[in-house]
């Protein structure tokens, strides 16, 4: 099944034509107007550079001027392969459209609402007829009825006309043209963006994001580029400054030569400032060291690791260690913004 833009917004035409995947582009002089479009001949040459195929309006009174019309908008610069022009449903438009496939250019009557319209269409050789789904069903119509008719017309004829579901509201017309069969579709950027979303897909999306990262990355990459360390013989202002520095709730205590001896953690403070008051303040890391050390990882752990130890020991951070040095910290925080823990 063919897909078309249905826009004349350039914006969004760049955008979505960007995604490779379109066969063409329609437009309309209403979504010129409605763009503050003035120029039409101009803005005809610029879609026709950005899209595979242009469908554009070829208006007239008289067959005669439809087919003038779209010869002086070919003599623009498009190309005659690439442009398909747009008619709408009546008997002028089916003898304009003859003389105009005579003339080897492509023909789309559009505004078709009836059934023998778009046999009247087709037998004029059409390259396009094309019924407007949305506006039919806004009079109270039965607008799938009508395309299903002339899918199975085009079918059991033999016809060359492709059936252009147009029109569209949501993502259910589109899936109802698919089941139509219907041989293209032209759809609102609004709609066609949003085709692929669905929140199974999100979520399943998310734990393969998950899962990639458990199994693949390594602690050295998600730690933060401040490393919060005091020595024994640091102050608990000090402290409390490395933490406000590095927005973690703990720091790593150091001896003289750097090597890791203890940690000191908001929690530590919390329950120190209660019996201390203002004098905590003055206390040296050396009374916060313990006899066991606080709990590490390699920085060439998987991250997979460091969850495991998270969710088992129930603490909220975790030294990085090198040489028995800390070379950085995790945060549990951080973990559960990357929604590697829930």
């Amino acid at each position: 099944m063919e897909l078309y833009l249905d826009s004349a917004d350039l914006k969004e035409i760049k955008e979505a034509f960007d995604w490779g995947i379109l066969t063409g582009l329609t437009t309309t002089p209403t979504f010129m107007h409605r763009q503050g479009i003035t120029d039409i001949d101009g803005a005809i040459i610029e879609l026709a550079k950005l899209v595979p195929i242009l469908q554009v309006e070829a208006l007239g009174d008289t067959a005669e001027e439809i087919v003038a019309e779209a010869e002086r908008i070919l003599a623009l610069g498009l190309e005659k392969e690439k442009t398909v022009f747009k008619i709408p449903a009546s008997n002028i438009a089916l003898k304009a459209c003859k003389i105009l496939k005579d003339k080897g250019m492509r023909v789309n009557i559009h505004l078709v609402y009836t059934l023998n319209q778009a046999y009247l269409a087709m037998q004029a050789g059409a390259d396009y007829v094309c019924p407007l789904v949305g506006r039919l069903q806004d009079q109270g119509h039965d607008a799938i009825a009508l395309i299903e008719q002339c899918v199975k017309a085009v079918n059991y004829y033999g016809y060359s006309t492709k059936v252009m579901f147009s029109s569209v509201r949501h993502a259910e017309h589109v899936r109802t043209a698919i089941l139509a069969g219907v041989h293209t579709i032209t759809v609102p950027w609004n709609v066609l963006k949003k085709l692929n979303e669905n929140s199974l897909t999100a979520i399943g999306t998310a734990q393969f994001v998950e899962h990639t990262r458990l199994i693949t990355m390594r602690v050295q990459e998600v730690i933060s580029e401040f490393n919060p360390v005091v020595k024994t013989e640091d102050t608990v202002f000090e402290a409390l400054h490395q933490m406000t520095e590095s927005g973690l709730g703990a720091v790593s205590i150091v001896d003289d030569e750097g090597n890791l001896v203890g940690i000191f953690t908001d929690g530590d403070l919390r329950r120190n400032l209660a019996e201390n008051g203002k004098a905590l303040l003055n206390k040296k890391m050396n009374k916060f060291v313990k006899k066991q050390l606080p709990i590490t990882i390699h920085p060439e752990a998987l991250l997979e690791e460091a969850v495991k130890i998270f969710k088992q020991k129930s603490i909220d951070n975790i030294i990085v260690v090198k040489d028995q040095k800390p070379i950085g910290m995790l945060d549990v925080q951080d973990f559960v913004k990357m929604n590697l823990i829930g």
